[in-house]
């Protein structure tokens, strides 16, 4: 057994408990269909001052998508870990789709990298953290390797990075 089956177990067997299994549920739900990821995107397109914002985002969101859900996680075809791991249980909904990346991880990074990089810090590093809370849990609730999660974290910042430099052309003082 690898060292990512036996952090899995480790979160299952020493970490996990009634109260924050409800609690990482709900965190992981935030990433479901991408739902969060868009909802702020439709936010920011909404808002005339964010608007360019809004549109990177979006572009990071779209790239995202392609990068990991219509080629890598196809071309990998990585089986799920509580289908490998006998004594790891789910405890969420069971995705459809294969491990590697995590698609949560992506969509989640590659629009807060964007705020991260077009908006003021006090939007743009609470966004990064809850990126990185919805990705643990996606390892918390039994969905996820840890090398999917970093995947799919890594390719949403170099989509947020890629949308950021076509669409941003002025950056915008941080310090607000």
């Amino acid at each position: 057994m690898g060292w990512e089956e036996r952090f899995l177990l480790f979160l299952q067997e020493s970490i996990r408990n009634p109260v924050l299994d409800r609690v990482m549920q709900f965190i992981t739900s935030l990433g479901d269909a991408g739902f969060l990821a868009i909802l702020v995107c439709i936010v920011l397109l909404c808002i005339k001052k964010y608007r360019r914002a809004g549109a990177a985002a979006s572009l990071s969101l779209i790239l995202d998508f392609v990068a990991v859900n219509l080629v890598l996680k196809n071309l990998v075809a990585r089986t799920r870990p509580y289908d490998m791991l006998e004594n790891l249980l789910l405890i969420t909904k069971r995705p459809s789709d294969w491990s590697f990346p995590s698609g949560h991880a992506g969509a989640c990074f590659a629009v807060a990298s964007v705020l991260f990089f077009c908006l003021p810090r006090r939007f743009g590093i609470p966004a990064l953290v809850l990126a990185a809370l919805i990705s643990f849990s996606r390892l918390y609730v039994g969905a996820h390797y840890p090398t999917d999660v970093l995947g799919g974290m890594v390719i949403g910042c170099i989509t947020g990075w890629i949308a950021y430099r076509l669409l941003w052309k002025k950056p915008k003082d941080k310090t607000e």
